[in-house]
């Protein structure tokens, strides 16, 4: 065995599953929702993690804006115009939870909706 291989087998991690991107934006939404949702159940004292998690999530949503907003995004047209919408309509609710006129609910059921068509999509 020579040295490039001993040094493979020592840094490579045998457990850690390989993700396609699809999976990768499924755990990061997965990971988001659940940390809004467990603010959210905790009520007033729940608070900053909940603007901590509405923080991520909005950025999440910029992030998936921005992509589909590129003219070289591969996704359908329409896709990409539903993409866009729900995530004006994320930064838009959120702001609407964070003064407290309004339920998180929405953001987990957009979120859990893209999670369903991401685990759909790799089937």
């Amino acid at each position: 065995m020579n040295a490039q291989n001993l040094a493979r087998r020592a840094y490579t991690n045998k457990s850690a599953p390989i993700r396609t991107p699809r999976g990768t934006e499924y755990e990061v939404f997965a990971n988001i929702t659940h940390r809004l949702k467990a603010a959210a159940l905790k009520g007033k004292t729940g608070f900053p993690a909940l603007a901590m998690a509405i923080h991520d999530n909005r950025k999440l949503w910029t992030l998936l804006a921005v992509d589909v907003a590129d003219k070289d995004n591969g996704l359908p047209k329409d896709l990409r115009a539903r993409i866009f919408y729900l995530a004006e309509f994320t930064q838009k609710h959120s702001r609407e939870v964070l003064r407290n006129s309004a339920s998180v609910a929405p953001l987990l059921e957009v979120n859990a909706a893209v999670m369903r068509g991401l685990r759909q999509g790799a089937g």
